[in-house]
C-alpha cells in the first residue's frame, strides 16, 4: 500500500509555491521524497522556503519568477530544462484575486488575474510540454495538477469575477489537456475551498468562523487535506485519474451561503 501512494524519487516544479497552498504542497511533496522546484515572484521568500523545506531534510530548489510575464513562464522553464531531463509533477498553483462590485470592476484588475490565474498556467504546460512527455508513460504517467477552486463551480460569497472566471477556464481547459495528453501524461483539477493563506488572511479574519459554520465539515480546510490529494493523484494509486476535478472544500460548494461585502486581495495563493 505505501508503493501506491509513492511519489518518491520524482521532481516536481509548483508555482506560486511560498506561500499558503503552494507551500502546502511544497513542503508535502519535498517531504515525501521529491526534489521539488518552487517559485514566486519574490526572491527571498522563495529562498527562505526553498532553504527551510531542505532543512526538514527534505530537497527543494528555488527560481524565482513572475509568472504574469510570458517571458518569464518560458525562462522559468529554461532553467528547469537546463537542470533536469523529465518533469514528473507540475503544480499550476500561482494566482491572485481581485475583489469589487461588477459596477466598479477595474479592467486592469481584470487583466491582472487573468494574467497569473489563466494564462500562466497554460504557458508552463506549452514550455514544459518536452519534459513531462519525457517523464511520462502510459503505465506511470506524468502529472499536471492545476489548482481550481470551488468558487468556479458556486457562487461564492464575494464579487471575485475575474478570479472565479479564471478558475473555471482552468477546470475546463484541464479537460482539454487531458485529452491533448494522453496517454503519457495526466491533467487534473484540484478544487480547494477556504484554505490559510495570505491572499485568504483577511476573508478568514473577517467572516472565517461564518465560512466554517455554512461549511458541511463545519471547519477550514488544513493543509493535510489539500496534500493528500496532490499525493493520491500523482502516485500510482491516481494514474488512472485524468480530467477531473476533485472538490476539497468540506462540501462548502454545496452550501447555502449569503453575500459578503468584499475587500480587495492581490496576493499569490
Amino acid at each position: 500500500m505505501s508503493e501506491l501512494f509513492s511519489v518518491a524519487g520524482k521532481t516536481a516544479l509548483v508555482t506560486g509555491g511560498t506561500q499558503g497552498i503552494g507551500r502546502m504542497i511544497a513542503r508535502g511533496l519535498a517531504s515525501a521524497g521529491v526534489r521539488v522546484y518552487l517559485t514566486a515572484r519574490t526572491k527571498s521568500d522563495c529562498a527562505d522556503v526553498a532553504q527551510e523545506l531542505t532543512a526538514l531534510g527534505g530537497e527543494c530548489v528555488a527560481i524565482p519568477a513572475d509568472l504574469s510575464e510570458e517571458q518569464e513562464c518560458a525562462r522559468l522553464a529554461r532553467e528547469i530544462a537546463e537542470r533536469e531531463e523529465r518533469l514528473h509533477i507540475l503544480v499550476n498553483n500561482a494566482g491572485t484575486a481581485w475583489t469589487a462590485p461588477v459596477d466598479q470592476f477595474p479592467a486592469a484588475a481584470w487583466d491582472s488575474v487573468l494574467d497569473i490565474s489563466l494564462k500562466a498556467p497554460l504557458f508552463l504546460v506549452r514550455e514544459l510540454a518536452p519534459l513531462l512527455r519525457a517523464a511520462g508513460t502510459a503505465d506511470d504517467p506524468a502529472r499536471i495538477v492545476n489548482i481550481g477552486s470551488a468558487d468556479a463551480q458556486r457562487v461564492p460569497e464575494m464579487p471575485t469575477y475575474s478570479a472565479a472566471a479564471a478558475k473555471a477556464a482552468i477546470h475546463h481547459i484541464t479537460r482539454m489537456l487531458a485529452h491533448d495528453f494522453a496517454p503519457t501524461v495526466t491533467a487534473n483539477v484540484i478544487a480547494p475551498g477556504s484554505f490559510p493563506s495570505r491572499m485568504m488572511a483577511g476573508v478568514l479574519e473577517a467572516i472565517g468562523e461564518e465560512i466554517a459554520a455554512v461549511t458541511p465539515l463545519q471547519r477550514i480546510g488544513r493543509p493535510e487535506d489539500i496534500v493528500g490529494t496532490v499525493i493520491y493523484l500523482c502516485s500510482r494509486a491516481g494514474s488512472y485519474v485524468t480530467g477531473s476535478v476533485v472538490t476539497v472544500d468540506g462540501g462548502l460548494s454545496t452550501a447555502r451561503t449569503g453575500y459578503v461585502p468584499g475587500r480587495f486581495l492581490t496576493d499569490e495563493q
